[in-house]
């Protein structure tokens, strides 16, 4: 899915907006976190989806770009010294590191409300169409808020210094990392004006990916180094928090992780199209060092 990465990244920065203005500071923190690189997972699986199901790319850019700026805001916001209190993001300083801690929280509130002006925009909605694009909103601001991405992050900070059940874990990572990851599979579909069947299928793969992909950062948590990471490791330790490692082991959450992503391959076969694609995504979340 490399093929999209230059058109993603040439078209993320334009919706941003002209750094010539008084709050110049705020833009440029802004932008500092979005260039702050990564795997452009998200925008990635939109633009997938949105090619197996037959659509127009640039239909999809809009939808792509709203969710890494709803997930770029979320890094901000989790780095912050009243959440995870993380001094590094993609071996880079963290952006409150950089900027301060007010400007932070505005730079991530700015990347979240830019988000839904960027799916409502006049380029969403001549490409994907009014429909799509109301759809789109309700979607990113389900899996985004109290009941999702946000909500999840309530109940990792409510689990540090606890033992917490499995099954509240699952429904954390479910939240935290899995919901906008579906998010942006449902959407891809949904730019492509995909039928409800599809729309289920990309869903699945999302949630299965996703929570595959939170218990490899578990276990890289535990394996991995700062500099393999670009953050620190060992942060659920030091927290006391209860992960599927903890509840597991490490080679437990392995096969958790294979069958996971075996499950969303699985998912794809509800597409007529070529998806060859995002079967070799699943399995290099899977097998990521990073």
């Amino acid at each position: 899915m490399n093929n999209f990465t230059e058109y993603i990244e040439t078209e993320l920065y334009s919706y941003l907006p002209d750094e010539n203005c008084s709050e110049r500071e705020l833009i440029e923190s802004m932008r500092y976190s979005l260039e702050a690189g990564g795997k452009r997972v998200r925008p990635q699986l939109v633009l997938e989806f949105n090619k197996i199901c037959g659509g127009n790319p640039d239909a999809a850019m809009p939808f792509a770009a709203a969710v890494e700026m709803i997930h770029t805001y979320s890094l901000i916001h989790d780095d912050l010294p009243c959440m995870d209190d993380d001094d590094l993001r993609r071996g880079k300083p963290s952006n409150h590191k950089v900027f301060g801690e007010d400007i932070a929280l505005l730079a991530g509130d700015a990347l979240l409300t830019l988000a839904f002006e960027t799916l409502t925009s006049d380029k969403a909605v001549i490409f994907a169409g009014n429909s799509a694009c109301c759809k789109a909103v309700n979607i990113l601001a389900k899996y985004s808020g109290a009941n999702g991405m946000v909500g999840g992050q309530v109940i990792d900070l409510l689990s540090e210094n606890r033992h917490v059940p499995l099954e509240l874990i699952r429904e954390m990572d479910y939240k935290k990392t899995a919901c906008l990851i579906k998010a942006a599979c449902e959407l891809g579909c949904i730019s492509a004006a995909a039928e409800k069947p599809q729309i289920l299928a990309a869903s699945r793969y999302g949630e299965c990916i996703g929570i595959a992909f939170q218990i490899q950062d578990d276990i890289l948590d535990c394996t991995s180094t700062d500099e393999q990471l670009g953050k620190p490791v060992g942060s659920d330790w030091d927290k006391m928090k209860s992960t599927y490692v903890s509840h597991l082991g490490v080679e437990k959450c392995r096969q958790l992780v294979n069958e996971l992503t075996d499950a969303a391959i699985a998912s794809l076969g509800a597409f007529e199209e070529d998806t060859e694609n995002l079967k070799e995504f699943a399995l290099s979340l899977a097998n990521r060092t990073k």
